[in-house]
């Protein structure tokens, strides 16, 4: 039975490398937020809209709890679960969790393509997301390093580097 779960700030590049992961070792892959958006039949900028930041990490951690039983799966999760409940500690125990660690400029330039997508950026100028986001990420540091691995991402805007950050997590996890 083989868990490896994917945790960092949003916009470190989770999804994209666990989709990649996933297909270089043929297991199944999930993104939290996407499995979250097909139970509920909402998305996650709905959610948070209607239940509010705390509603939706309550969701959040019970679609975690759901997802994390499955066996032989990648899975990414959202940049804030690790740092709420016990969700860290949880990870732990159910798989290899490694940290995707990232510089605040590179999650800036990934984020600021799609800030209107993120609720917890929406309506924030260049300035403020950056600002944002160091903040956040010195708030969340403390759980994202609680993580099993810790693997440093460049940029992931091409195969190349892609198939290089792939290689090294399997290094990593000795798959």
């Amino acid at each position: 039975m083989k868990r490896i779960i994917l945790i960092g700030y949003m916009g470190a590049g989770k999804t994209t490398l666990g989709r990649a992961l996933a297909r270089d070792i043929g297991l199944p892959f999930y993104d939290l937020d996407w499995y979250i958006e097909s139970r509920m039949h909402k998305t996650v900028a709905q959610l948070f809209s209607e239940h509010g930041e705390e509603g939706f990490r309550k969701i959040e951690h019970n679609m975690l709890h759901e997802l994390a039983e499955f066996e032989d799966i990648v899975i990414s999760c959202g940049g804030g679960t690790p740092c709420f409940f016990d969700n860290i500690d949880y990870l732990n125990q159910q798989g290899e969790t490694v940290y995707l660690k990232t510089s605040p400029d590179v999650l800036y330039r990934h984020l600021s393509m799609g800030r209107t997508v993120r609720p917890l950026l929406q309506n924030k100028t260049a300035d403020e997301v950056s600002r944002f986001i160091e903040q956040q990420l010195a708030l969340r540091e403390p759980y994202y390093t609680k993580a099993k691995h810790t693997l440093d991402i460049s940029l992931l805007d091409n195969h190349a580097k892609i198939q290089d950050s792939v290689a090294r997590l399997r290094e990593e996890l000795s798959i």
